[in-house]
């Protein structure tokens, strides 16, 4: 298994239609990085699809509002990055498609890693003002009032983890 994270942040930012400091940008990929890496210690996920899924879920969105087809055109656009900036068996390949592509219409899922990517995004809700309720959350890991707390309390004020900047090497004031 290989993620070539700046390689994969620059093929998402080369085709990004949006702002990189929006409610869909960078640091909500990076908030939902760091949510997902928390519930996958708990949750046993793949780590690996958990770190693609908030690289890639909203990557090939055309609106911040409604737009019903961003995350299956997010599982195709993870489908061209396949081999050149990540390999990932297929079965791990098929986890992160279907995360992509069902991560707004779809209540849950069976799978954990699924589940864990799913929650990862619904954590970080706060951004748009809106309090994750644990009736929507899949795991249990979520679902609990201080991982809830936790992550809208990031969200809410619009935190920008450290890996933005020292991880992905990313300027949100840079228009490019």
């Amino acid at each position: 298994m290989r993620i070539d994270e700046p390689s994969i942040i620059r093929a998402v930012l080369e085709g990004y239609a949006l702002r990189r400091d929006g409610i869909h940008g960078v640091a909500h990929w990076a908030r939902v990085l760091e949510n997902g890496l928390r519930l996958a210690e708990e949750t046993g996920a793949d780590v690996a699809v958990v770190r693609l899924f908030a690289l890639l879920h909203d990557s090939r969105r055309f609106d911040d509002g409604y737009d019903p087809d961003h995350g299956p055109r997010a599982a195709d656009f993870a489908r061209t990055l396949r081999g050149r900036a990540f390999e990932l068996p297929d079965p791990a390949f098929e986890l992160l498609h279907r995360a992509c592509a069902g991560h707004t219409h779809e209540r849950t899922h069976p799978d954990p890693t699924i589940q864990t990517c799913w929650d990862a995004d619904r954590l970080d809700l706060g951004r748009v003002g809106v309090t994750p309720r644990p009736s929507r959350l899949c795991t249990e890991a979520a679902r609990r009032p201080e991982t809830i707390r936790w992550a809208h309390r990031r969200a809410s004020r619009w935190l920008v983890p450290d890996l933005v900047k020292d991880g992905w090497a990313i300027d949100l004031h840079d228009r490019a």
